[in-house]
């Protein structure tokens, strides 16, 4: 599902018009955006948690030129589902 889908969809469970439905998913993902940016998880009961994870240094290889390089510790996005959610997929 693209975010075109996405707001095709809610603009015709909701009735609400579709530039209105997009500016708000817009605004959604600004949000999370920048609150994972500011090292701010986002907690959504019953659907899931945006968070943010640190990945530890570690040593990676680049195969094409046989070396070794050190890969340092970084802050990455992740989705964790809710229980709800989770049970529904399974």
């Amino acid at each position: 599902m693209t975010k075109a889908d996405l707001v095709n969809q809610i603009s015709a469970n909701t009735g609400v018009d579709k530039a209105s439905v997009l500016s708000t998913i817009e605004s959604f993902m600004s949000i999370v955006k920048d609150s994972l940016a500011a090292d701010e998880n986002v907690y959504l009961r019953g659907f899931g948690s945006f968070i943010v994870k640190k990945r530890a240094q570690k040593t990676a290889r680049n195969i094409s030129k046989n070396t070794t390089i050190i890969v340092p510790e970084h802050n990455i996005p992740a989705f964790r589902p809710a229980k709800d959610f989770y049970d529904a997929l399974s």
